[in-house]
């Protein structure tokens, strides 16, 4: 494929996932810096209800959104099985080494979340945060599985899009590696910006270390189940000690 091809691929690929989120992230943090009050007094909630007070319509939407927001990777595994490149096997998200995927996942989500849950804190401290609820949904029977369906999505969508296929495009383009990880790192950090500069910072640390460890493995199978993982642990966590412990921000 020409140069302008993957460029204007890469372009429409981002319009419709990350990098409109990336905007629309933008736009919330302007509204919540000019809003009366602190950042840390406001709240940016996750997973939130669609249909309060109506449990199997709230249901219906939650499956919905989790179900059209994967639409992006079925795109993506489309060009790259049209590019001849194996699918999304030339990303390394497959279930050739599921284990050993998972494994390294297990161990990044293990260093990166105390230490994620710990500059969160402080930049909330600080002031430079809202108050992250990740999640406010109802007590209902389909809370924990929705919010691990989320979880999944969210690091499939994410991992599949920022570091597989952009890194993949940028070099196809021709973009120096070093250009290339500020790009999916700053991408990354846009589109949390809605949490504040912390959710900003923090998430672009941890788009130069996926990076890194993408480079050196070549999968992206590991950062999906780390990505995971860490959603998995927030949410349902959160779920169960929000106002029960006293070190846990709340609204």
């Amino acid at each position: 494929m020409s140069r302008r091809t993957l460029r204007s691929e890469t372009v429409l690929v981002l319009a419709l996932s990350l990098g409109a989120s990336a905007m629309s992230s933008l736009i919330s943090f302007v509204g919540s810096l000019t809003k009366p009050g602190g950042l840390k007094e406001q709240a940016a909630t996750l997973n939130g209800s669609y249909a309060p007070g109506r449990p199997w319509l709230d249901l219906a939407w939650q499956l919905f959104g989790i179900t059209t927001a994967l639409v992006p990777v079925a795109l993506v595994a489309h060009l790259l099985i049209r590019e001849r490149a194996g699918g999304m096997r030339a990303i390394g998200f497959d279930r050739t080494r599921p284990w050993q995927d998972l494994g390294r996942g297990a161990l990044v989500a293990a260093a990166i979340g105390s230490a994620g849950l710990a500059f969160y804190l402080v930049a909330r401290a600080a002031g430079a945060n809202l108050t992250v609820v990740p999640e406010s949904l109802p007590e209902v029977w389909w809370k924990y599985p929705v919010l691990i369906l989320s979880a999944i999505q969210n690091s499939v969508v994410e991992e599949v899009i920022v570091v597989g296929y952009l890194l993949r495009r940028l070099d196809q383009l021709g973009w120096t590696p070093m250009a290339a990880l500020a790009a999916s790192a700053a991408l990354r950090g846009s589109y949390h910006l809605y949490q504040g500069i912390g959710g900003f910072v923090g998430n672009m640390v941890m788009g130069v270390v996926f990076v890194l460890l993408y480079r050196r493995w070549g999968r992206v199978g590991p950062l999906v189940a780390a990505h995971a993982l860490l959603d998995i642990v927030a949410f349902v966590g959160y779920g169960l000690l929000a106002g029960k412990v006293g070190w846990l921000p709340t609204p």
